[in-house]
């Protein structure tokens, strides 16, 4: 499995000979990233905000990529051809199984009236070897999810977890590499400190990637 992280929370999973690509959003958006958007085989939408959809590129995006999100998403943005999907469904990818999760999204008053999120999902997608959860932009919930490889917001503020939840998350969940994401606003910079802190406290095995950076899972 391969993986390479783009801003926020946009990743490109290969894996299986197909290529997934998650939240492709607006935050530090380069023209340079369309060639490699417009080559992948799905895209996997969590929720509606922008730094998740970036609504301009995907419409100019290769029809034949089918994109998958929730009716909160199709709804809000009427001129993508969204397949809607909704927790506990499953997307088969050929050999790779795509499983549909909870997630909450967290609140402040920062989010009233339609920027407030009302339907949230994350994704658990299995290669029959390797297991890549990513949750959306969640808050922390009991849940019996099982992954190798977790990426997970840590940047707190009301809206997702904290680096102190997401490295307890990251061990309920099994994970062997937790990857942070959700890191380019600039309304709510990571703290790096204190997200290595929290990690090490709990002997969390973690990556803090570059964005564009691409690593390899064996």
């Amino acid at each position: 499995m391969k993986i390479q992280k783009f801003p926020q929370s946009c990743l490109l999973v290969e894996t299986n000979g197909k290529k997934i690509l998650i939240d492709p959003g607006t935050l530090k958006y380069k023209e340079e990233y369309f060639d490699i958007w417009n080559s992948v085989d799905i895209i996997l939408i969590t929720h509606k905000h922008p730094d998740h959809c970036n609504v301009e590129v995907l419409k100019k995006l290769d029809k034949n990529i089918k994109i998958y999100s929730t009716s909160e998403v199709k709804n809000t943005y009427n001129e993508l051809d969204i397949i809607v999907i909704k927790e506990n469904d499953i997307i088969e990818l050929d050999s790779i199984k795509i499983e549909v999760v909870y997630a909450i999204h967290g609140y402040q008053p920062l989010l009233k009236g339609d920027k407030e999120v009302h339907e949230n999902v994350g994704y658990i997608i299995d290669d029959g070897v390797s297991r890549l959860y990513t949750t959306s932009d969640t808050i922390c919930f009991r849940n019996d999810y099982k992954a190798d490889i977790l990426c997970v917001p840590v940047t707190g503020h009301g809206l997702t977890m904290s680096a102190f939840e997401a490295s307890l998350y990251a061990k309920e969940v099994g994970a062997v590499l937790t990857i942070p994401i959700h890191m380019d606003n600039p309304m709510f910079p990571p703290d790096f400190d204190y997200i290595r802190e929290m990690f090490d406290k709990v002997n969390l095995e973690y990556d803090i990637l570059e964005n564009d950076e691409i690593i390899e899972i064996e």
